[in-house]
């Protein structure tokens, strides 16, 4: 599809270049369609130079645009304002392309040799996967998903803490309490670790001594009960992980654990004592406040890696496992300022990757006071939020419509998980969320199932259209409120993707639907009529962009509601 904006810009610089000015040309859509389909002031930024009015200054640039078939026309407004109206030419191409490029509509190559690397998700083995871990997930698949429509490859990563502190909280916790037996569920199993952790943490005060034994000993891997019990916890957390990445369409490329970055950001310290690090107390610190941050430990006085030392283990490790050119990770917020340590420790021993090196955070994901709790009283497990929604999604679906409960099981787990991951990314990634179920799960406002909603009924209307022998065509388009918004779409990835942001893609989704419904509710789009097959081609395209922009958020369309 013809780039409409490029084509625009260059336009103008031509115009400019007649006039002898130059400026940095911002095109923009105006809030309202009557106001046109591209805005630019640059008239108002150059008439002081000019010194002239931006009126006239605009209506100097207007008369030097050499317009084609796709502008219909321009217009100078006050104070010198220039529009832009596209012609029903360029919108019957660009419907055109939509279903012609089908799946692959809104693809580009910009970042094609571009390699990159997200890291994203990052539960904790013996921990429970909790809703936060929702947050990470959400957001770095879709980020990925993003990058991706740009042409670039990329390599989704997970970091997941396999040793440390709250193990050894664990594993003290399955010494007292005993393991599940063997035919117990993987559920079963998971849960054992959970409470074997409370356990653990409610007596680390009282066993501060023993557990930090413990600590040492599976590093050491010096003790065999305690080596028993930490591969069976390991590996049914991470067996347990993995059905929950596979509910959330989400397929890693690496997984990276502690237990291998320790060693090797270990090492990085104590060779850079007297360069980077220092001793202190008997531990090792990297002195922050002469880089206006703060100080932190890196080797503790047990002579054990901490989180900061395995972190830039970690950047070596995934730089040898993938060169990558841009490595993104993906974090809560509350790590914020331990990152800005991170990465000024990583500019002095690795400044290559550092360079490359992008950390992004985002808020907590919380429910309303009353709605949800957590059986531990800290956190919500995911799986618990699960339940919720999908019990919350099938109040709301009548079972006559369904073949069979399957059926009916199969489209409530889609429609929940995509109320789960639209809610987070209609956000900006810094925000908190407060999660409300029935806002989620609305079929009338800003929601996943909304948009699914959508897209399932503009399905409909084809499969009707194709019973009836009406199939879409394209002769000459028009210019209303869905054809001027569908366009839009490769535009909007571009600056989600520039910004890292999927709330740019969420936004918009939500203005098509919004556009699809009212025109739906107002226009009989099967009928006898010369206009029926333009009017289904209109509806294929509105089906075909909202599957594409949800598939980018993560989202699956069920094939009913």
């Amino acid at each position: 599809m013809i780039n409409i904006k490029e084509k625009i810009e260059e336009f103008i610089k031509v115009a400019l270049t007649e006039l002898s000015l130059k400026g940095e040309i911002v095109l923009e859509h105006p809030g309202l369609l009557e106001h046109g389909d591209f805005s630019s002031n640059i008239a108002m930024a150059l008439a002081k130079e000019r010194k002239t009015s931006p009126f006239k200054l605009a209506e100097e640039i207007v008369s030097k645009i050499k317009k084609d078939d796709y502008i219909k026309k321009i217009e100078v407004v006050p104070p010198g304002f220039i529009n832009f109206y596209l012609s029903n030419k360029f919108f019957a191409e660009s419907l055109n392309s939509i279903l012609k490029e089908a799946k692959d509509f809104g693809r580009s190559k910009e970042l094609v040799g571009q390699k990159i690397m997200i890291e994203y998700t990052d539960p904790n083995p013996f921990k429970e996967f909790h809703i936060g871990h929702l947050m990470s997930n959400s957001i770095g698949e879709s980020i990925s998903r993003l990058i991706e429509w740009g042409g670039a490859e990329v390599k989704r990563a997970c970091y997941q803490g396999d040793v440390g502190m709250h193990v050894a909280k664990a594993i003290f916790g399955l010494l007292k309490l005993g393991l599940p037996s063997e035919s117990a569920t993987l559920r079963e199993k998971v849960s054992a670790l959970g409470k074997a952790y409370v356990l653990g943490a409610e007596e680390f005060e009282r066993n501060h001594a023993e557990i930090d034994a413990i600590n040492k000993k599976i590093y050491e891997k010096s003790d065999r009960e305690i080596n028993e019990l930490y591969v069976k916890g390991r590996a049914w957390s991470l067996e347990y992980f993995e059905e929950i990445y596979k509910k959330l369409d989400t397929k890693f490329n690496f997984y990276f654990f502690e237990s291998e970055s320790g060693g090797i950001g270990g090492e990085i310290v104590r060779k850079n004592i007297g360069k980077i690090f220092e001793e202190s107390d008997g531990a090792i610190i990297f002195r922050g406040e002469n880089y206006g941050l703060h100080t932190r430990v890196f080797i503790n006085s047990f002579g054990l890696p901490t989180y900061e030392a395995k972190e830039l283990g970690l950047a070596k490790i995934k730089y040898d496992k993938y060169s990558y050119d841009t490595s993104i990770v993906i974090t809560g917020n509350e790590v914020n300022d331990y990152f800005k340590v991170l990465l000024q420790a990583l500019t002095l021993v690795f400044p290559e990757l550092a360079k490359k090196t992008r950390h992004i955070s985002h808020g907590m994901l919380r429910l309303p006071t009353g709605k949800m709790s957590s059986r531990k009283g800290e956190v919500v497990p995911a799986e618990d939020l699960f339940a919720v929604l999908e019990e919350a999604v099938n109040k709301k679906m009548g079972p006559e419509r369904f073949a069979s409960a399957e059926e009916k099981k199969e489209i409530a787990e889609i429609v929940s998980i995509g109320a789960m991951k639209f809610s987070i990314l209609k956000q900006s990634p810094g925000r908190d969320i407060i999660f409300d179920i029935q806002k989620a799960i609305s079929l009338e406002g800003d929601s996943g199932p909304y948009l699914q909603y959508t897209a399932t009924r503009a399905n409909s209307v084809l499969e009707k259209a194709r019973a009836a022998g009406i199939l879409p065509k394209i002769n000459e388009a028009k210019s209303g409120e869905l054809e001027r918004c569908l366009y839009r779409f490769p535009e909007i990835i571009k600056t989600a993707r520039e910004n890292l942001s999927p709330q740019y893609v969420a936004d918009y989704l939500l203005d098509l639907a919004q556009a699809f419904n009212n025109y739906y509710n107002q226009v009989m789009i099967i009928d006898d009529s010369n206009e029926s097959p333009y009017k289904v081609a209109l509806a294929a395209a509105v089906a075909q962009v909202i599957t594409n922009g949800l598939n980018i958020l993560g989202i699956k369309v069920p094939k009913k509601m």
